[in-house]
């Protein structure tokens, strides 16, 4: 690759457009055949579905623009930083920028992927000013360096998009599977799972196979009862606050502190920094936590997020976070998985204390009713929902690598760190 070379923003513009509003006080011009999107249309990833689209007098008889297909739209005001390439004719709100790139001189795809690196630097400039977004003329003097061939520009561009292609998948994946699990969820605590292993027919099916509980029609195998007598009182507890866990003492070395942040759903695998002494330990003995206990965090929005306690090393819980500690007669993995079910957070939902955040009592929680089947059917509904969680998170830890390895590239590729051969294979993996 050859050098960089340091030039204006603007002078890899063709032109750039504004945008604005037809008159929402006259119908004629809106509901026609092109969309019309604003800062708040836009996600992470580019523009969402459109919402509202605007006729050819509303064009006409207003400040607004239509960006051709193939030119970048720019998010200067609501939203700053956000961009996409428009793939059909868009008309844009004043929240917008249509930039036109210079063919002459740059790449789309290569431009789109800088400016996702630069306007970063751009947002920063009005940071503690009255100004809510980027001013053109900051936009169009930015400095930047790019390489001079375009066709290295395009190299550059293609090896990032494989890796967006990547990331897409994954995030595509990850979503498929969690409607999934949610699906398994729903008939898994509906119906359990019968003698011949599979899942009993449903109730409108087969009603002579359910009874009618308080709590809603549930298999005739299985039973209900208050949290505080599956568990026992005594084991349903939640820490002190958790300023009383944290002053200087408490740091040097020992058991580690889990915090409400901390729970997520399904195996609990991250550990906080903040720990707390030995001997302090000991004085908190009611509520520290050991391998297979079932953690819930009390504070969300709404609460319940839950998960089992997979790891080796203990831990003690704040004020924010329950810790149940199951006998052998209970399934960890059922009850976790049923607190993060539709049933389990509705159930939670109805206790919780309104606020801010949502939050629920630790003695509200205790006398929560709910369903449970006998310990092996627990078993076999738990590690079938594990099951489903553990390829999720395994997604999640690869769509994470595959963030950090995006970043990486564009930090190399687009700063010249790293040159690319163009007459290597479009791989990410060989920038």
């Amino acid at each position: 690759m050859g050098g960089l070379m340091e030039v204006q923003l603007g002078k890899l513009f063709s032109k750039l457009v504004n945008g604005g509003t037809p008159s929402t006080d006259i119908a004629s011009y809106w509901g026609g055949s092109i969309p019309w999107v604003t800062g708040a249309d836009f996600t992470s990833r580019g523009i969402g579905e459109f919402r509202r689209y605007v006729s050819e007098s509303g064009i006409r008889s207003s400040s607004t623009s239509v960006v051709d297909p193939g030119n970048l739209l720019v998010v200067t005001r609501t939203g700053v930083g956000k961009l996409a390439i428009a793939k059909e004719p868009i008309a844009i709100s004043q929240d917008i920028t249509g930039v036109y790139p210079d063919p002459t001189k740059t790449d789309t795809l290569f431009l789109y992927f800088l400016l996702v690196k630069e306007l970063e630097e751009l947002k920063k400039l009005n940071q503690g000013t009255s100004i809510n977004g980027i001013i053109r003329s900051d936009f169009e003097k930015h400095l930047v360096k790019i390489p001079a061939e375009i066709h290295v520009q395009q190299k550059i561009a293609r090896i990032l998009q494989t890796i967006d292609q990547a990331i897409e998948k994954t995030e595509a994946l990850i979503e498929k599977y969690q409607h999934i699990k949610a699906g398994l969820m729903h008939d898994l605590f509906t119906r359990g799972i019968g003698a011949d292993g599979k899942l009993r027919p449903p109730h409108e099916q087969a009603p002579e196979l359910y009874q009618e509980t308080p709590i809603g029609w549930i298999p005739k195998e299985w039973k209900f009862d208050s949290l505080k007598n599956i568990f026992g009182a005594k084991n349903i507890v939640n820490g002190p606050f958790g300023s009383d866990l944290l002053t200087s003492e408490l740091k040097k070395e020992g058991i580690s502190v889990l915090y409400c942040q901390d729970i997520k759903p399904g195996v609990f695998t991250r550990i906080s920094n903040s720990n707390v002494t030995p001997f302090k330990a000991a004085q908190l003995a009611f509520c520290n936590v050991r391998k297979n206990d079932i953690l819930l965090a009390k504070v969300g929005s709404p609460p319940c997020d839950s998960c089992v306690y997979e790891e080796e090393s203990s831990a003690v819980v704040t004020q924010d976070v329950i810790r149940i500690r199951p006998s052998s007669e209970y399934g960890a993995e059922f009850f976790s998985s049923w607190f993060n079910s539709g049933y389990g957070r509705q159930a939670i939902k109805k206790i919780s204390i309104e606020g801010t955040r949502e939050r629920v009592s630790l003695g509200e929680f205790k006398e929560l009713t709910v369903p449970f089947p006998d310990i092996a059917e627990q078993i076999a509904i738990g590690r079938r929902i594990s099951q489903a969680q553990k390829f999720i998170a395994e997604e999640k830890r690869n769509l994470i690598k595959l963030k950090q390895k995006k970043s990486g590239l564009m930090h190399d590729l687009l700063t010249g760190k790293v040159q690319v051969n163009v007459n290597e294979p479009n791989t990410a993996a060989k920038a």
